[in-house]
């Protein structure tokens, strides 16, 4: 691997050239210890000696910090790998930027309170294997036939049907409900049912094989006084409930059936492998841990719902985990930390930025995005393509490619996230903003599907506004590869676009602020200069359409908008819209009484936009008794022809009520009324 040491450090605006180290980790540790003495932090741009070099730095005192970048896969091992200085200068910029910011942690407390979950057989076998190591208590799913309880009762074991599982590692809640005439738990395992049994249902296992059962009732005569076994017991009266640190479901299908599982939850299934694997795990998860709180959500933002109505609910529908739900009756959802894995998934698909990426924020990606591209161009790169993956098998599947095929074009940046769902619109059009002339985003199996349609949408949203500002298409790509073949010619097949010239600005953790500048400067880089482009249904920006003849200007639409979008007016009957503000959620539209709005997904750059403007107006209504103006004509109208034949307003003179405003209205009602009372006598 060759490395043109000279444009690495044009790229890096480095004054004096650094020697090129070629082998650091055996006859040139002599320079790295010396670097080490220096007391500087310190970027290795190799992954491979990592372990090695950070026991040196240890052991030499280091007092600066170390870290680690790969350049050998990820550029120099490519048929480009000659043309790969100016995506080394960017990669070694990128990995200079400051670490992200810290955040509030999240605690597990975990003990060793083990459920096994599963066919009598399979439960039993790793009861036995685990109960040395940890507290285990077991439920048996099946008939149990051909299993036998062992000889000594060193932890309990029950049967029956999950009804209720939930939780996370360390505060797991179990319910489940007897489904045999035997009670395991009221069970002594004497033995006297088996003896007794003239069908020879029940075995060892001290379960009834109802399938031969012929109802002598012999066991029950057998069982006694002990009263462990009875025919008539309702399947769902016996109930039971209790609270684990850890659930092993060795059952075919398992009880949790989402793509990522809470922690501390291990479905293996039937495969003697991954159940010996997960019971390896399980041993390694009693103690205290701790994790990022990967989100932020601010409630006053959230579009989810108003008065129990529902609007935006794209955060609960794309979580993978179960980790949000509604709280409709608060107007808002509810995240749990301890369920929250950290795709931030919830953060892209947020319309109004009430969900926010925290760990690492979307400003502390942007920085390293600035950083490589203003490297890449620095050290004489064109038209820069950035590749967002994962560190898991998306760092592996890029390794791959390095080592036993063409790697990766000498344009393409790879940038190393946590996951990929937490990439939207704000940063794949910021990429671009900035000077990427591609943006894609490696999806390398681990992704859940609901990630995958997110990713989608918001590149066919961007892809939108990118198109209607005169951009070619095609900037950004969602690649979907699970091996080197896979990935291979995709990533060498896609057309290069001519990056647009950077922008100066910095992405922010404020989703709408960051895109007002990124859609700025697309407009002002683009062949089109449109004020408005028209969306397709279910993008976040957009108008909203009211139907004068059917509005009453009631106001229900404003008291149900959560973003400040529409407004009353203080001077005059009138609907006034903020269209920055809205972010097409349909609470509005929801909440209309008369059905008289409807959504107009669209972007619009005008000025206007971000200031009020009337939707609809009307004359205001006076009283009929004081003058005093109280509603709109065309309110007033619609209930005179509602109410008009109705019984109560059948007397001379009541439809005139309707005219009044409140308080002439109930003066009228006493000075009118027909009613008798109990003191005219």
């Amino acid at each position: 691997m060759q490395i043109d040491g000279k444009a690495v450090a044009r790229g890096l605006s480095v004054n004096e050239l650094p020697p090129v180290q070629s082998e650091m980790c055996r006859r040139h540790l002599a320079a790295f210890e010396s670097a080490v003495k220096s007391g500087d932090d310190l970027l290795i741009a190799c992954t491979q000696e990592a372990p090695l070099f950070t026991a040196l730095h240890e052991e030499l005192g280091g007092t600066g910090a170390i870290s680690f970048v790969n350049v050998r896969e990820t550029g120099g091992w490519s048929d480009e790998g000659q043309q790969a200085a100016p995506k080394m200068a960017a990669l070694l910029a990128a990995a200079d930027v400051s670490d992200a910011e810290p955040v509030t942690t999240v605690n597990y407390e975990a003990g060793s309170d083990l459920l096994i979950i599963g066919p009598a057989a399979a439960a039993l076998a790793w009861a036995e294997r685990l109960a040395e190591q940890l507290s285990v208590t077991v439920l048996i799913t099946d008939s149990g036939r051909g299993a036998e309880l062992p000889v000594e009762r060193r932890y309990p074991v029950y049967s029956g049907k999950v009804t209720a599982l939930s939780g996370y590692l360390g505060e797991f809640n179990v319910a489940w409900a007897q489904q045999n005439p035997i009670d395991l738990e009221a069970c002594t395992r004497c033995g006297a049912c088996v003896a007794a049994c003239p069908e020879h249902a029940i075995d060892f296992s001290y379960q009834i094989d109802m399938d031969k059962c012929k109802a002598h009732r012999k066991c029950v005569t057998a069982c006694g006084t002990i009263h462990a076994i009875d025919f008539q017991r309702n399947p769902d009266a016996v109930t039971r409930e209790d609270r684990f640190d850890l659930v092993l479901d060795l059952a075919e299908v398992p009880q949790i059936r989402l793509h990522q599982p809470p922690q501390g939850y291990l479905a293996p299934g039937r495969d003697p492998l991954e159940q010996a694997l997960a019971a390896a795990k399980l041993t390694q998860l009693v103690g205290t841990f701790e994790k990022p709180k990967f989100f932020v959500y601010k409630e006053k933002l959230c579009a989810h719902s108003r008065s129990e109505i529902v609007g935006c609910r794209q955060c609960i529908d794309v979580c993978s985990t179960g980790a949000i739900r509604s709280v409709i009756k608060e107007n808002r959802v509810e995240v749990e930390p301890h369920l929250c894995m950290g795709c931030g998934a919830c953060a892209t698909v947020c319309p109004s930025g009430a969900m926010t990426y925290a760990y690492p924020r979307v400003a502390d990606v942007g920085a390293r995005l600035k950083a490589a591209l203003k490297a890449y161009a620095a050290a004489g790169g064109k038209n820069p393509r950035l590749l967002i993956h994962n560190n898991t098998d998306g760092r592996e599947l890029i390794a791959q490619l390095g080592r036993r095929g063409r790697g990766l074009p000498a344009n393409v940046i790879p940038i190393e996230i946590l996951h990929v769902a937490s990439v939207g619109i704000d940063l794949m059009l910021g990429g671009v903003a900035l000077g990427a002339a591609e943006v894609m985003v490696l999806a390398a199996g681990s992704e859940a599907p609901e990630y995958l349609e997110a990713l989608g949408r918001q590149m066919a949203l961007g892809e939108e506004i990118l198109t209607g500002f005169g951009h070619a298409g095609g900037r950004l790509q969602l690649l979907t590869a699970e091996d080197q073949q896979q990935l291979e010619p995709l990533i060498w097949a896609l057309p290069t676009p001519a990056a647009i010239t950077a922008a100066t600005f910095n992405l922010t953790n404020e989703k709408r602020s960051t895109l007002d500048f990124v859609f700025d400067h697309l407009r002002s880089q683009g062949d089109a200069k449109p004020e408005t482009i028209a969306l397709n249904a279910g993008a976040p920006f957009g108008n909203i359409v009211v139907d004068s003849a059917k509005c009453t200007l009631c106001m229900a639409c404003v008291g149900g908008c959560p973003e400040g979008a529409l407004l009353d007016s203080k001077e005059s009957p009138a609907l006034r819209f903020i269209e920055r503000n809205c972010v097409q959620c349909g609470l509005c539209v929801r909440t209309c009484p008369e059905q008289a709005l409807s959504l107009d997904p669209r972007l619009s750059l005008a000025a206007q936009a971000k200031q009020p403007r009337t939707l609809n107006e009307a004359t205001a209504f006076d009283c009929i008794k004081c003058g005093k103006p109280f509603g709109t004509k065309q309110m007033v109208d619609n209930m005179l022809a509602k109410l008009g034949q109705h019984s109560m307003f059948a007397q001379p003179g009541a439809l005139d009520r309707i005219k009044m405003c409140a308080d002439c209205r109930v003066i009228d009602l006493m000075q009118n009324s027909l009613h008798g009372n109990i003191n005219d006598q």
